[in-house]
C-alpha cells in the first residue's frame, strides 16, 4: 500500500488509453437472419384468392369466434390460465437476467470501514480505516456485451413463447368448445330419434295386438330404441369430459359450461385468406422464438471466443486509516491502492477452446431448428388449408345425403303403415338416417375445427 495525499498521480495513462480503444472491439459473429426459401404461395391455397391479401391470421379472435360465450370463455382463459400466467412469470425472469448480465460491464464499488489488529513479537499494531472498492473487468474483448445480447434475445424469446402459448390456449378453448356443441348436437339428435322410435315401438305394438303384424317388427322397432338410447350415455359421457377439459383450460376446477350458438349456428368468414407465405415467418410466435434462440446461441459464440483472449482485472481502494479512532478523519491518514494485473489464458487441457466449439455447435442446432420449425408451420398451413377445403365439400355432400335418408325413412314408414312392406326396410332406413345425422354433425365440427387450425397455424390468437 502506498501513502499519501491526493489522487493517484502515478497511475499510467497509457492503460486508460488502451481500455478506450478496446472497449469497442468485438469478437465472435454478429447475428444475420438466415436466407429461408419461401414459397410464392400456399400448397392448397385456393387458386382463386390471390396470395397478397390480408391474411385471416391477421384476424383479431374476436372477429372470427363471433359466439358470445366462446369470447367469455376464451377472456378467462387468458386472464387465469396457468400455462398462460407460466409464460409471464418467465418473461419477468429473463428481464432480470438481463440485468445481472449487463452489470458485468460496469465496475462494482463499495465502501464500509473495517479495524485491524496484529500482535508481533514485541508489540501489538492497531489501526482504524474507512474506504471504497472498486473492481472492474474492462471489457476488451465484447465478451459481456455478447452475453448481454444472449440475454436479451433470450428476454425476447420468451415474449414470443407466451405469444405462442396464447395462441395455443385461444384454439384450445374454441376447438373444446366447438367439440362440446358438437356433442349437444348429437345427444339432440339421439333424444329425438329415441321419442321418434318410441312411437313407432308403440304403433309396431298396437299392430301386434290386432293381427296386423308380426313379433320380428316388434323386436325390431325395439332394436331401433335401444340402438338410439346407447348413444346417449357415452354422449353424455363426453359432454362431461369435455366441461373439464373447457374447465381446465380457463383456470377453474369442473363446472358446468354455459352455451352460446349451435354447432351448426355458428358463423363462419365468408373467405380464409392465407395471405403471403413470408408473412408467416413475422406472424408466428414459435418461427419469432426460434429466430432469437439462434441469435442468442450466435452471441454465445461471441462469449466463447472472448474467454480465448487477455483479460485484465482493475482493482483500487481508497479512503482514511489511522491508529486512533478519533483521528481517522482528522490525521493524515489517507491511503489507496491499485492493480492492474493482465492475466492470459496459456494452458487450460483445450477447455476453452472445446467451450468455443461446443458454442458454434450449440449454434448451428439452433440453425436448424429455426428452419425446422419454419418448414412446420408451412406444413401446418398447408395441411389445415386443405382440411378445410375438403371439410367444407364433405358437408356439402352429407347435407344432401343426410336429405335423401331423412326421406327414404318417412317413405319407409309410411309403406310400411300402408302395409306395403316389411319392418326391416324401416329398421333399414331410420338406421341409416341416424347415422347420416351423427355424420353431418361430426363433419360441421370437423369443418369449425379445421377453420381454427387455419387460424392458428398462420399465427392468429396471440394479438390482445
Amino acid at each position: 500500500m502506498t501513502e499519501g495525499h491526493g489522487t493517484p498521480k502515478g497511475l499510467p495513462s497509457i492503460l486508460f488509453i488502451a481500455v478506450a480503444m478496446l472497449a469497442g472491439c468485438t469478437v465472435g459473429p454478429n447475428y444475420q437472419r438466415p436466407v429461408v426459401k419461401t414459397p410464392d404461395q400456399y400448397y392448397h391455397a385456393p387458386a382463386t384468392q390471390p396470395s397478397d391479401t390480408a391474411s385471416l391470421g391477421d384476424q383479431k379472435w374476436w372477429d372470427l369466434f363471433k359466439d358470445p360465450q366462446l369470447q367469455s370463455l376464451i377472456r378467462v382463459g387468458l386472464k387465469n390460465n396457468y400455462d398462460v400466467q407460466i409464460a409471464a412469470s418467465r418473461i419477468l425472469q429473463a428481464q432480470e437476467q438481463v440485468g445481472i448480465t449487463r452489470a458485468d460491464q460496469f465496475p462494482n464499488i463499495g465502501a464500509g470501514p473495517s479495524f485491524t489488529s496484529e500482535r508481533l513479537p514485541g508489540f501489538t499494531f492497531q489501526y482504524f480505516q474507512i474506504g471504497a472498492l472498486l473492481s472492474w473487468t474492462p471489457d476488451f474483448w465484447g465478451r459481456y456485451r455478447r452475453a448481454t445480447q444472449a440475454a436479451r434475445a433470450n428476454e425476447l424469446a420468451a415474449e414470443w413463447n407466451q405469444r405462442e402459448v396464447v395462441s395455443t390456449l385461444v384454439a384450445n378453448i374454441a376447438t373444446a368448445y366447438f367439440g362440446l356443441r358438437e356433442l349437444d348436437l348429437e345427444i339432440g339428435i339421439a333424444n329425438q330419434n329415441l321419442a321418434s322410435r318410441r312411437e313407432s315401438l308403440k304403433l309396431t305394438q298396437t299392430l301386434l295386438n290386432g293381427g296386423a303384424t308380426g313379433l320380428l317388427d316388434v323386436r325390431q322397432a325395439e332394436q331401433l330404441v335401444e340402438t338410439a338410447a346407447a348413444a346417449i350415455p357415452d354422449t353424455e359421457r363426453q359432454i362431461g369430459v369435455q366441461e373439464d377439459l373447457i374447465s381446465t383450460l380457463i383456470g377453474d376446477n369442473p363446472h358446468g359450461i354455459e352455451r352460446g350458438i349451435p354447432i351448426t349456428e355458428q358463423p363462419e368468414p365468408p373467405e380464409v385468406p392465407p395471405g403471403l407465405p413470408s408473412r408467416l415467418l413475422e406472424r408466428r410466435p414459435d418461427i419469432q422464438a426460434a429466430e432469437q434462440q439462434l441469435a442468442a446461441a450466435t452471441a454465445d459464440i461471441g462469449v466463447a471466443r472472448a474467454q480465448l483472449f487477455p483479460s485484465v482485472d482493475l482493482t483500487g481502494n481508497g479512503g482514511m486509516a489511522s491508529t486512533s479512532l478519533v483521528n481517522l478523519f482528522t490525521g493524515p491518514g489517507s491511503a489507496w491502492n491499485f492493480s492492474a494485473p493482465l492475466t492470459q489464458p496459456i494452458f487450460n487441457a483445450g477447455q476453452l477452446r472445446s467451450n468455443l466449439r461446443l458454442s458454434e455447435a450449440q449454434q448451428q442446432q439452433a440453425l436448424l431448428s429455426y428452419r425446422q420449425t419454419i418448414q412446420t408451420a408451412f406444413r401446418q398451413v398447408s395441411d389445415a388449408l386443405i382440411s378445410y377445403g375438403k371439410y367444407r365439400e364433405f358437408d356439402r355432400h352429407q347435407e344432401l345425403l343426410t336429405a335423401a335418408a331423412a326421406d327414404a325413412a318417412r317413405l319407409s314408414d309410411l309403406r310400411y303403415r300402408g302395409g306395403a312392406t316389411s319392418y326391416l326396410e324401416v329398421l333399414t332406413s331410420q338406421t341409416n338416417y341416424f347415422s347420416a345425422q351423427l355424420d353431418l354433425a361430426r363433419g360441421q365440427l370437423n369443418e369449425r375445427l379445421s377453420l381454427v387450425q387455419l387460424y392458428n397455424a398462420l399465427g392468429g390468437g396471440w394479438e390482445q
